[in-house]
């Protein structure tokens, strides 16, 4: 027997990070349902893929009855968001689960109790620790360049490396790499400082869903092939990805001659606009850039062709490349500075965005023929 009260509004924000961990689809029926467990004082809801866990320490709930129910989440989810409670009194007993509002009442039926997955908490001190603000800006700043789907499974993850103060986040899908910086609170020690590890881009996502206030920090802790961090009343565990990540140094050119500083805002409107006659054949938008003025354009043989120019203060060699306009539409999404550099070698090597010092991007060009 097991009985709760819960803040509604509290249940549906916690539910809403832990059914995206929920598989769809799974050979385990369990893994379909959350685990919730109260002692005297305090209720965590648990979900897992057996990837990726996350263990929730749920805030504004009254115990009853201490003891453990497990339910399917879409079910228990769907009844939290459309209720219209402020509480909700959850009851349990023997694989049924009964929810009561004052004018509804809900019976689910789910597995026997004491069959869930472990997912861990976080025990002892973190090995980096890290503001949330920051992480989450980071992850902005990498996530999306990450492989969506790959035979190689190390790049459908994020590397993580420490220099001094700071974590390296690094994501690529072989056409294109995201390269940034994220202040730690302090310096971890040299064993955790020599580890570079790859996480999952799932378990990133989770780590940018966070809900919580600027001052919170992110403890994060190494152990065997896991990581597991902790923020607020949130613990998220994740296994590691296996395998090499590229040699990302030898893809950031160093050479460049020819370099413009160009504003942020402009460039992603020209981009949008300069895409818009392209098809998918020529999937691709020219730039132009000659002395003081920089063309884009873009041209569907059946459809027609688009220009859009703006002047730039250049002095360097002309040179004309083509890049695919999603993948600069996504870089410009997420530089936070009004203005970013542009760095080109010759039109078959990649161009190089930096914004201020601590975030780089990496394009390959296409040929546009």
């Amino acid at each position: 027997m097991m009985k709760i009260n819960f803040n509604r509004a509290a249940l549906a924000e916690s539910l809403g990070l832990l059914t995206s961990v929920v598989p769809s689809r799974t050979p385990k029926p369990i893994l379909r349902c959350v685990q919730i467990a109260a002692d005297e004082k305090e209720v965590r809801i648990c979900a897992t893929d057996l990837e990726v866990g996350i263990n929730y320490l749920v805030s504004e709930v009254q115990v009853e009855e201490a003891g453990e129910v497990i339910v399917p989440a879409d079910e228990l989810a769907g009844i939290v968001r459309e209720s219209v409670d402020e509480v909700l009194s959850v009851r349990a007993e023997q694989g049924t689960c009964e929810i009561t509002g004052s004018d509804s009442h809900f019976t689910i039926y789910g597995p026997e109790p004491g069959q869930y997955p472990v997912v861990p908490g976080f025990d002892g001190d973190a090995d980096i620790k890290v503001r949330l603000d920051n992480l989450q800006a980071g992850i902005e700043q990498c996530l999306f360049a990450t492989a969506k789907e790959s035979t190689r499974y190390a790049i459908n993850g994020v590397l993580w490396e420490i220099k001094g103060k700071k974590l390296l986040l690094v994501a690529t899908d072989g056409r294109r790499l995201a390269h940034t910086k994220v202040n730690l609170v302090s310096a971890p020690d040299e064993k955790i400082a020599a580890a570079k590890i790859i996480v999952p881009a799932k378990t990133m996502s989770l780590l940018g869903k966070i809900g919580g206030s600027d001052k919170d920090t992110v403890a994060v802790k190494l152990v065997d092939n896991q990581i597991l961090a902790s923020c607020a009343d949130v613990v998220i565990s994740s296994n590691l990805v296996e395998g090499n990540f590229p040699k990302y140094e030898d893809i950031i050119p160093t050479d460049y001659d020819k370099k413009l500083t160009l504003s942020t805002e402009a460039v992603l409107s020209a981009v949008r606009r300069s895409a818009l006659l392209t098809s998918q054949e020529s999937r691709g938008i020219k730039l132009s850039i000659e002395k003081d003025s920089l063309i884009f354009s873009g041209r569907a043989p059946e459809t027609g062709d688009a220009q859009v120019s703006m002047p730039i203060d250049y002095k360097a060699e002309p040179i004309e490349i083509g890049f695919s306009p999603q993948f600069l539409i996504d870089v410009l999404r997420v530089i936070k500075t009004p203005e970013f550099e542009l760095e080109l070698g010759q039109p078959d090597r990649p161009g190089l965005i930096k914004s201020g010092g601590n975030f780089l991007y990496v394009l390959m060009p296409i040929n546009l023929g």
